[in-house]
């Protein structure tokens, strides 16, 4: 395999790298000033050398250089994007702060924001592609191992196969002297024998892969073994820091419902959160943000049907317009939501049945809110309140959630988050009615992989989804 050029002068493309983001910053302005404005004068260009200056700083923060080998390009477009718009920020201030804002065209200013922008993503997907091309032809690759034979490392070994793109050549899976061969997924324990048989990549014992590791052979070692065997992965640990190898533990040795696993320190101590939340820091602003502006233009924007709908819900049959019922919200904490009465009954205690179809309980007007979605409307005053968040999972009566905590594995975890008006799951089909105990499952699925893969981006997709595909489904009654 073909490792050798670029990871010889890695150290130089990193700084090209780097380079080239500056370069682009004041190519951008050049062609937006001159094309837009009066041309590149010492202004324009003391304006594009701070960018270029602040932008190198502030990447370099949110470690927008590091490898983006084996991450995602959304994420790696996201943190360009918030890299360059504190950028942004920050010149805005410098401008207003210092009255030299009137130096400037608005319109140049504005293009060149939104033009470097795009060239900062396009000349990285090119980049992105360039590198896939290179490591599909065995060029810019890594040697790995997985030690273990388990569900764990037949998973990541068949993922490696898969995206060959990554770079990252799988040169064996190791037994571990000792090892008890453990199933690590919920199904029943699968022999390390099967497993062999199943996977010929099971080339060899630990002490070959620790002997390949110290002659430089091995770039990166993935360690799966279950939590259970710590003093086990201590051993390893001690005896590969005699390499240079790059070691990881697999996330999967400490279960399946990891939610934004991250290392953090106190004092002398490290620690590993398992059960987290992303909405955290810059990013609970962020999502505080995208509320507030959401739901207001939404209530300004729906309001005339929302009295409409309060009018017809008053005369159509006796009871509230509006009803309140309890619901666990943040952290487990019980919260008031706000719908539409659709119901000639308002139920709100220990049991609680679901609706379902044909249910006498529904109001005629009822059955079309409830269909529509459109008895949720006022749960937009939750979300300005901040009990409720736009896009989360969606919240459960009180009595539905100490009937499903018990039985469904990871049920609690989703209350790491504020509940939605829509969701994840809303939009895969899982609404509605859940009548059998898998239609939960799914749901709860859906929930927690929306909590691991928050976004903005993935907010914006899923708003977008509930737009195009309308709040209507088979199992809303």
């Amino acid at each position: 395999m073909h490792q050798g050029w670029i990871r010889a002068h890695q150290s130089d493309l990193a700084a090209v790298y780097r380079a080239a983001d500056g370069l682009l910053i004041l190519i951008a302005l050049a062609i937006c000033s001159t094309f837009l404005g009066s041309g590149l004068d010492k202004d324009w260009l003391i304006a594009g050398l701070s960018a270029a200056v602040i932008f190198a700083f502030i990447a370099e923060s949110l470690e927008l250089y590091r490898s983006w080998r084996t991450d995602s390009f959304r994420n790696m477009l996201t943190t360009t994007a918030l890299a360059w718009g504190m950028v942004c920020l920050l010149l805005l201030l410098m401008a207003y702060f210092s009255g030299h804002g009137s130096h400037y065209s608005r319109l140049v200013v504005g293009t060149w924001f939104c033009f470097t922008l795009l060239g900062l993503a396009v000349w990285r997907y090119a980049l992105r592609h360039v590198l896939h091309y290179l490591r599909l032809n065995n060029r810019n690759t890594r040697s790995a191992a997985i030690l273990g034979v388990n569900a764990a490392a037949m998973d990541l070994a068949q993922e490696l196969e898969k995206n060959p793109q990554l770079g990252i050549r799988l040169r064996g899976i190791y037994r571990i002297p000792d090892q008890e061969s453990t199933s690590l997924s919920t199904a029943a324990p699968i022999s390390g024998s099967d497993l062999e048989a199943r996977h010929p990549q099971v080339t060899g014992d630990f002490v070959q892969a620790l002997e390949a590791a110290r002659s430089g052979e091995l770039d990166l070692i993935y360690i799966a073994l279950p939590i259970s065997e710590a003093g086990h992965i201590g051993r390893l640990l001690a005896a590969l820091a005699d390499t240079t190898a790059t070691v990881y533990l697999l996330p999967g040795i400490f279960g399946t419902n990891l939610l934004r696993a991250r290392w953090q320190r106190i004092g002398t101590s490290t620690i590993l959160s398992i059960y987290d939340t992303p909405i955290q820091g810059f990013n609970s602003w962020l999502k505080r943000l995208e509320d507030l502006v959401v739901a207001s233009l939404a209530l300004i924007l729906l309001s005339p049907l929302m009295l409409l709908i309060a009018l017809t819900v008053k005369l159509s049959s006796p009871g509230p317009v509006l009803f309140k019922q309890r619901r666990y919200g943040l952290n487990g904490l019980t919260i008031d939501v706000w719908k539409f009465r659709t119901m000639f009954c308002t139920e709100d205690g220990p049991e609680i049945r679901q609706a379902c179809r044909n249910d006498a309980r529904i109001t005629p007007l009822g059955r079309f809110l409830r269909c529509t979605s459109l008895d949720e409307l006022p749960q937009l005053f939750n979300v300005l309140s901040g009990s409720m968040s736009i896009v989360g999972p969606r919240p459960h009566a009180v009595a539905h959630n100490e009937q499903y905590r018990s039985i469904v594995s990871g049920y609690m975890l989703r209350h790491k988050v504020k509940p939605g008006i829509t969701g994840w799951a809303q939009i895969n089909g899982w609404r509605g009615e859940t009548d059998t105990l898998d239609k939960m499952h799914k749901r709860i699925e859906h929930d927690l992989d929306y909590i691991r893969n928050w976004s903005l981006h993935l907010d914006i997709y899923i708003l977008c989804m509930t737009i195009v595909r309308g709040f209507s489904g088979k199992n809303a009654y």
